[in-house]
């Protein structure tokens, strides 16, 4: 239909005057509505984005301590397999044996790189690395107490010196 032809409109909206301008009170001429405030809705607006960050934190801590606990789980695994590699000496124990000691000193080695990702002026990880160095250091007593099982470190004088007697079994 064309335009004045036909059924009257009862009401029209033109946008083209108020398209360079947004949608608020002060651009445009129209008020709130009633019960409407602009400062109230920043404010929900800020508390939802510190509960996000809030959120975050507390994911960011949980991870970390996560992280931290793992090695126990290596722990434990490692020592059931020293315990199935007996107490001889041969490829296989030694194999395991080593593999417990490299290990551990490979993750002491990586403790700030593997706690990167939780690093946050919100959240503490000073507690989490001390727990993962804990365990980690227990990870490899275990692979020098297995060391010492075996018989190969020097713990006696006639390790050191050939003239002495060999240690008693």
């Amino acid at each position: 239909m064309e335009k004045g032809k036909g059924l009257a409109r009862r009401w029209a909206v033109e946008f083209a005057e108020n398209s360079s301008s947004s949608f608020s009170s002060s651009s445009s001429g129209v008020p709130d509505p009633i019960g409407f405030n602009r400062s109230l809705q920043d404010l929900d607006d800020a508390s939802g984005a510190r509960q996000k960050k809030d959120a975050e934190a507390a994911w960011k801590s949980q991870k970390a301590w996560e992280v931290a606990q793992a090695p126990f789980k290596n722990l434990m695994m490692m020592g059931f397999m020293m315990w199935m590699a007996g107490s001889t000496v041969h490829l296989f124990s030694i194999g395991i044996t080593f593999s417990a000691l490299w290990q551990p000193i490979s993750a002491l080695q990586n403790v700030g790189k593997v706690f990167e990702p939780y690093k946050d002026s919100r959240v503490d990880i000073l507690a989490p690395k001390l727990l993962f160095i804990a365990l980690n250091l227990a990870g490899l007593g275990l692979g020098v107490w297995k060391l010492n099982t075996l018989g190969l470190l020097p713990t006696h004088p006639s390790d050191w010196v050939s003239s002495l007697a060999p240690a008693s079994v």
